[in-house]
């Protein structure tokens, strides 16, 4: 819930996403009531950011939008609900300028599904997300290292990062339940944040 905006805190302390990462003209898919645009005064170079959700068409696809139309595309939690999510991202990146940066947020499987897929907590997750490892619980695992070596557009990887700071590791015993999903909290992230620099 609202985790574009829980993003936010860590993102005001990092100089790189208002001076590089958020730049310019914009595009938040999968953004729904929650854009990033909403935050327009800490990121101060920011001119524009267009939300984008269901009604606007496939954010796999993103059929509507030309080649190189933004500076910058954020996304926070959609590219689990997409069908194929390689498509997705090859997508994202070519409606985006060269020079330009994705910023992308994932929720990663071990804080957020915690070892139950189908995901219990959003019975639209098509796919979950690990940074990396040998082997993962889940029949539907994405290894996010993987995926991006076989990208086939021209980008620099940035930055990957699990955002686990405000996780609690151990809520679930304190309240005395096996599962429990921690984004419902007002603090809570259980997300793998990505940002690609497209070359060319």
């Amino acid at each position: 819930m609202h985790e574009s905006s829980k993003s936010v805190f860590h993102k005001i302390k990092d100089s790189r996403y208002a001076t590089r990462y958020i730049v310019g003209d914009g595009i938040d898919i999968g953004a729904g009531e929650d854009s990033i645009g909403q935050y327009y005064e800490f990121f101060p170079l920011m001119k524009s950011c267009r939300g984008w959700d269901m009604p606007d068409g496939d954010a796999q696809l993103m059929a509507s939008v030309p080649d190189a139309s933004f500076d910058f595309v954020h996304s926070s939690h959609c590219l689990e609900h997409m069908r194929d999510p390689k498509e997705a991202l090859e997508n994202w990146l070519r409606i985006l300028k060269p020079g330009g940066h994705l910023v992308c947020l994932i929720p990663d499987e071990d804080l957020y599904e915690q070892g139950v897929f189908p995901s219990t907590f959003n019975t639209d997750h098509k796919h979950t997300f690990t940074i990396f490892k040998k082997a993962s619980w889940s029949s539907a695992s994405i290894n996010l290292t993987e995926l991006l070596a076989s990208l086939a557009a021209d980008v620099e990887i940035k930055k990957i990062e699990l955002m686990d700071a405000t996780f609690r590791y151990e809520f679930n015993q304190r309240i005395g339940v096996d599962r429990f999903d921690q984004t419902r909290t007002a603090v809570g992230e259980c997300a793998i944040e990505f940002v690609l620099r497209k070359n060319s």
